[in-house]
């Protein structure tokens, strides 16, 4: 039997009523809910003789009851829920009424009508909040930068802004390779900064430097090159992505001058390689003059491609960056790089520089949907184009220089038999621990103290135990907690230390 209003006009069984519109939210409603609550689901079908204002009731209190409307959550207008129902205003006014006697609702002039139930808690019993499981208290892990500096309101602004002028064709689906204007943004700036030689069309968008990796290395499997060389120690995640695209991995280790490229001699297979030459992860070595100009030569001899890993190139400390090697010889190496370490990586936003030839082909190897959203990379064009950026990194440079002096010397102070390793560059450091201190025992000691820090082995192809050491990341680390953390760290260094000395 089909419901009908009081007027008997035709009534759907379930109605969803309104449509959301911009508002702000109000100070009593909860910052983590959705401020209106005009488009939630009502059942009213099987109300049998019962009046349309008592089924409206009983489902008002069935989506309160069920938290489909939230406390705090605004209803709609009488007139417009009753519009929206067909029925008279009085329906909607006299269900109002009734749950606003009963507690289930709130009216006050000017503020609308607002839910007020919530369920009550099972228990009594108090729960005292903490950090999250697995949340440390200080944080020595790399891989973040200052979360805390990330610029929210000129990228707040920003956003708004090219919300008001993008164009129509920008709201439909994604360009391929990237918004064009980005693409072009990247290549001016990346020529100014990074020493590129590149156009617009030489640059892909991705979603960072992993999923850029990933790409390369889908494309180049599809044409035969099946072997990869790659650093030791490195970010591991890399080698992961190119062994998801069935290659093939060669490790070849790091010294103090960057990758051993004459071992590439020794493994004729390999024709591509991932380097990280302008601050290698995680030694923090430069990649010398002389082995860069061997790798160019390698590649071209082989006819094989190089793929460079920008990582952490905006900030040196001790004198001005080194170009990139993409701009020695632009027909032999990918570059690749990415904002998450310079603004934040919630972003989703990296890039792929590489010769035209193997353009088509990496785009030809991503998924729909292609890239970060359209909205975001025009933003993060606009932030290149009016200088934003560059100001962010100069403070950030600022920033980070300071605290990793404040580290460095409380590293010294607080673990003097330890060594630090790799220029002063990037946010994190390398500390080789003593002879016979276990690293992955430090780490979990520290752990268990609030203090994360990262085992070197995790970053090796193979662990070696005979050469302990730590990855320090201070990106994220408040300045005031440098001294408490190293601190920590040097207690739970002792510790283990104490536990695995001989006997007397």
């Amino acid at each position: 039997m089909e419901v009908t209003t009081e007027n008997n006009e035709p009534l759907s069984s379930l109605i969803r009523y309104g449509t959301i519109g911009p508002a702000m939210r109000s100070n009593e409603a909860p910052p983590h809910q959705t401020n209106l609550a005009w488009d939630v689901l009502l059942e009213l079908e099987g109300g049998g003789r019962d009046a349309l204002h008592s089924r409206l009731r009983r489902s008002l209190v069935a989506a309160i009851r069920a938290g489909r409307l939230a406390p705090g959550a605004v209803l709609p207008p009488s007139r417009t829920l009753a519009s929206e129902l067909g029925c008279s205003r009085w329906v909607v006014t006299e269900a109002y009424a009734q749950l606003i006697a009963e507690g289930y609702l709130a009216g006050r002039t000017g503020s609308g009508t607002r839910v007020s139930w919530s369920d009550p808690p099972p228990s009594t019993v108090r729960v005292t909040a903490s950090r999250p499981v697995g949340t440390p208290r200080l944080d020595l892990g790399p891989g973040l930068p200052d979360l805390r500096a990330f610029p929210r309101q000129s990228w707040v602004s920003t956003i708004r802004a090219e919300v008001q002028r993008m164009a129509l064709v920008d709201l439909g689906f994604r360009a391929p390779g990237g918004h064009p204007r980005l693409r072009r943004t990247l290549a001016e700036y990346l020529r100014r900064v990074r020493g590129v030689v590149a156009g617009a069309d030489d640059v892909t968008v991705c979603t960072g430097v992993t999923d850029g990796i990933t790409r390369a290395c889908r494309a180049l499997a599809a044409v035969g090159i099946a072997t990869v060389a790659v650093e030791d120690p490195m970010w591991r995640r890399l080698a992961r992505a190119a062994a998801a695209a069935d290659m093939t991995i060669v490790s070849l280790p790091v010294d103090g001058r960057g990758i051993r490229v004459a071992d590439l001699a020794a493994h004729p297979e390999v024709r591509a390689a991932i380097v990280g030459p302008a601050h290698q992860f995680p030694t923090g070595v430069v990649l010398e003059p002389g082995r860069r100009a061997a790798l160019l030569e390698w590649a071209r001899r082989v006819d094989g491609v190089i793929l460079e890993d920008d990582y952490d190139a905006e900030f040196r400390y001790d004198g001005r960056p080194v170009a990139t090697v993409q701009g020695m010889d632009p027909s032999r190496v990918l570059l690749f790089g990415s904002v998450s370490k310079t603004l934040s990586p919630a972003l989703g936003i990296g890039w792929i520089v590489a010769p035209r030839r193997w353009t088509d082909a990496i785009r030809a190897t991503s998924v729909s949907p292609d890239g970060p959203p359209t909205l975001d990379q025009l933003a993060f064009a606009t932030f290149i184009e009016t200088g934003s950026l560059d100001r962010h990194l100069r403070s950030c440079r600022s920033r980070y220089r300071r605290r990793r002096d404040a580290l460095v010397q409380a590293i010294r102070s607080e673990l003097p038999e330890c060594r630090l390793s790799g220029i002063a560059a990037g946010l994190h450091v390398l500390v080789s621990l003593p002879d016979r201190v276990d690293a992955a025992v430090v780490a979990a000691e520290a752990a268990a103290w609030g203090v994360r820090v990262h085992n070197l082995d995790r970053y090796r192809a193979c662990p070696a135990p005979a050469e302990p050491g730590l990855v320090l990341g201070y990106g994220n680390l408040a300045d005031h907690a440098v001294m408490e953390a190293v601190g920590t760290l040097a207690r739970a260094v002792e510790q283990v230390r104490a536990r695995s000395a001989p006997a007397s």
